[in-house]
């Protein structure tokens, strides 16, 4: 998928980490990998059964090594997290669907739901 302009703010570094996703609305986790992470976002590849739309908010779970889990005192960079874009063109050949995030506090999530789905 080709854009006509460039949405990112911040620039994106190739990086294949593991995730773990946790869907609200399917109420449960969903492991998949990163595969470019910014300050302000990602591009995740995760199963092609996930049940994801854009708008939709996610925590992303980022899992930590055991030596920097004792230096910051968790085993997990959690971010909160709305879809922005979902790329299906791989789904096939990969069994992924590419899922663009932008990580937001929960106070922004809900003004972005609100900007994209106003109250009638």
């Amino acid at each position: 998928m080709v854009c006509a302009f460039e949405q990112r703010t911040s620039e994106r570094t190739a990086v294949k980490w593991p995730v773990s996703i946790w869907n609200p609305k399917a109420a449960r986790f969903y492991n998949g990998r990163s595969v470019d992470v910014s300050a302000d976002g990602a591009l995740i590849a995760l199963p092609m059964h996930l049940p994801v739309c854009e708008g939709q908010e996610l925590e992303i779970n980022f899992p930590r090594m055991e030596s920097l889990a004792k230096d910051k005192g968790s085993f997990a960079r959690i971010k909160n997290a709305t879809v922005v874009r979902i790329d299906r063109g791989d789904t096939l050949v990969s069994a992924t669907v590419k899922v663009g995030v932008v990580f937001t506090t929960p106070a922004q999530q809900a003004q972005m739901v609100d900007a994209v789905f106003p109250t009638l």
